[in-house]
């Protein structure tokens, strides 16, 4: 089920593509809050905020190896309209040995410095061994890691987002039993919570890989003209490295601001470790779509369809504000239940400081709603560079606020928490200004090719 994204009518051709990838990472959101809610109500407090250090940690590891297949989906959306199958081709091969290599390497490194890691993070004494447990089993799922999200990007890139969802679905369920039997079944701890995702994992990264072999052998056909090329290889790391780059920056500045949250103690912890999944599922959807839109762009770039793009913008600002405003007062008005989900309501400390993130960033979605865009606007016209930037601006400005604002007896974690929308307005005026000053330079670049 591929799908030309540079025929019909634009609206329809991007919601359509945009929601299975919305649908299957809300999914994958809906474990991860399954997964909290059973660390949480089984295991306590103390390997909830465990499991949520540890989280921040397992995305930031994630966000690279995304990355890297987010900047090769580029290429091969490009390369699919213009309708290039030996390009297309010699950059599968060369994204695949680029993102393999990368795989070996991260996890030599963190299965090595584990305890660097737990210190990195400022853990609480109390928890040490808690996170030495659960990451000694999770660092293992990297490799499956890998599988799915290589050949989830390469079917995206062919319009196929559908498929992707499906895995993800079968990962996702199974994650929960798994977790229900490892963890309240099998009273394993927070090491059976990890091994359920690990499964989980290697389940959705074999299962794609293997249909995407059954489904598509001419496109993984060995063939005698089809080869490493180092033209290839320099392409895709241009656009996987700046993509890498960006996702690493920003689950790396979450990382920094997790080890300042951690230096509250475990009430904190706690509070963060639950309202950032809130967090993290209530954008998503503005997230995907930037994603898809990304997408979009980049097929109708190799296709030179400018006036497409152009209209393809449009639609997306007002469809992303939109719902990115709707979601803020949703999350606004059910900030309190939605932390009881995941903390006993006498657990009142912990629901309190929760309700405080969500009512200051959960205001604000639509701005990281157009943050998403701009970064998929430049990646797909061939300026990863530019999202680069705009990730330092948005992190850079998170993390030294943060640090700062903490620092003053009366404002402590309200400067945490108030440092997210002030570095997203601030990155969305850089990329709407570069934009808007340098369209002529874009259509140029674009009518070159």
């Amino acid at each position: 089920m591929n799908n030309d994204l540079t025929q019909g009518p634009v609206m329809k051709t991007m919601l359509r593509f945009a929601v299975p990838m919305i649908l299957g990472d809300l999914l994958q959101q809906c474990y991860n809050i399954a997964d909290t809610m059973i660390v949480g109500r089984f295991l306590g407090a103390d390997a909830l905020a465990a499991v949520g250090s540890s989280f921040s940690l397992m995305t930031f590891l994630t966000s690279v190896l995304l990355g890297l297949a987010m900047g090769s989906g580029t290429v091969f959306s490009i390369r699919y309209g213009e309708k290039d199958r030996a390009g297309l081709k010699e950059g599968i091969l060369a994204s695949f040995v680029l993102l393999g290599a990368v795989t070996v390497f991260l996890n030599v490194i963190v299965f090595a410095g584990t305890d660097w890691i737990i210190w990195f993070l400022r853990t609480p004494g109390e928890l040490t061994g808690l996170m030495r447990e659960y990451l000694t089993v999770i660092f293992a799922g990297l490799a499956g890691i890998f599988l799915y999200n290589f050949f989830a990007s390469l079917l995206r890139s062919l319009g196929n987002s559908v498929v992707p969802l499906i895995f993800l679905a079968v990962s996702a369920g199974l994650n929960i039993v798994l977790d229900l039997w490892f963890v309240a079944g099998l009273h394993r701890g927070v090491a059976g919570a990890a091994e359920a995702t690990v499964i989980s994992q290697y389940v959705s990264g074999i299962g794609i890989a293997l249909y995407t072999k059954i489904k598509f052998p001419r496109l993984l056909k060995k063939e005698k003209h089809i080869r490493l090329r180092m033209s290839r290889m320099k392409e895709i790391t241009s656009f996987s490295a700046l993509t890498c780059l960006q996702q690493s920056i920003m689950n790396l500045g979450i990382l920094a601001v997790q080890g300042l949250v951690n230096s509250y103690g475990t009430t904190v912890m706690a509070a963060f470790a639950a309202a950032v999944k809130i967090d993290a599922f209530a954008y998503l959807p503005v997230q995907d779509f930037g994603n898809a839109f990304s997408i979009f762009t980049a097929q109708n770039f190799g296709a030179r369809q400018w006036e497409r793009i152009r209209k393809g913008i449009r639609t997306a600002v007002a469809v992303s504000v939109a719902f990115g405003a709707l979601l803020s007062l949703l999350v606004f008005l059910l900030a309190e239940p939605l932390m009881t989900l995941f903390i006993d309501k006498g657990e009142t400390a912990v629901i309190a400081e929760g309700v405080r993130y969500l009512h200051i960033e959960g205001a604000f979605y639509y701005m990281i709603g157009l943050l998403f865009l701009f970064y998929g606007l430049y990646r797909a016209l061939g300026k990863p560079g530019m999202s680069v930037v705009l990730t330092i601006v948005s992190l850079g400005v998170r993390v030294a606020l943060a640090y700062a604002l903490s620092a003053v007896p009366f404002i402590g974690t309200l400067g945490i928490w108030w440092s997210v929308p002030v570095g997203w307005f601030l990155a969305d005026a850089l990329g709407a200004v570069y934009y808007l000053t340098n369209r002529k330079k874009l259509i140029y670049s674009f009518s070159s090719r």
